[in-house]
């Protein structure tokens, strides 16, 4: 395989990078790769990208999880031994610091849940279809009745996605209401409109299917203990 040429743009969100014990990252559009294909097609193309991605946050070596994404608000919890994609999942939730959790978004939501007293971290797919099933309270709940979260200790990040007036739902304002209802107090919004920044990221609609994906990235740092 050849070496990777293009530099991947990889931002974090200063909300998650003030929180001590996990790694994130949110990868941008690869410039100069041709991604006007189907979705597998396209991730083909930027996998070694996003596997460098992944190298250079300190992730390589963990074991790399995603979801199947159906546009739905099933969640799973994964560990090093769950085999990805995960089926029928939309979100993925973690107590493991050997794994790094990934979901592909082009428009939708990529959503980063972090609790830093239990120790948990989650992350999920939103479009329309999954804001508007409720995906973000529903995790918020599996987090608080399988681990014990407080919604009060979470942290909840939206990643770009679409927004009006390129879309004709404000399905971002569903997922932050969504969050604060459940009680969460920290949500961040970082308000940026994929379909209006087409030189930083991919948009599914405004290229109407045939494009690329950016590639969420969430993981636990090891040797922090779980505060009871």
């Amino acid at each position: 395989m050849p070496p990777v040429t293009a530099v991947l743009p990889v931002e974090t969100f200063p909300a998650l990078a003030a929180i001590p014990g996990i790694k994130h990252g949110f990868t941008g559009r690869v410039p100069g790769l041709d991604v006007t294909a189907d979705r597998e097609t396209a991730l083909q193309r930027l996998d070694e990208h996003h596997a460098a991605a992944r190298a250079a946050l300190g992730l390589a070596a963990r074991t790399f999880i995603t979801a199947e994404q159906v546009h739905g608000r099933e969640i799973a919890i994964v560990d090093e031994k769950t085999a990805a994609p995960v089926p029928g999942a939309d979100g993925l939730i973690t107590a493991s610091a050997a794994v790094c959790l990934g979901i592909h978004v082009a428009d939708c939501c990529a959503v980063f849940l972090a609790d830093p007293v239990r120790r948990v971290i989650a992350l999920l797919h939103s479009g329309r279809r999954g804001s508007e099933l409720g995906i973000t309270a529903a995790a918020i709940a599996r987090l608080r009745t399988d681990f014990g979260c407080a919604p009060a200790d979470l942290t909840v990040q939206l990643s770009p996605c679409i927004r009006p007036p390129r879309y004709e739902i404000d399905f971002a304002a569903l997922i932050v209401a969504q969050a604060r209802a459940a009680g969460v107090t920290r949500v961040f919004d970082c308000g940026t409109c994929t379909g209006a920044q087409m030189r930083r990221y991919y948009s599914y609609r405004v290229e109407r299917g045939k494009t690329g994906r950016m590639l969420a990235l969430l993981a636990l740092e090891p040797g922090l203990e779980t505060v009871n």
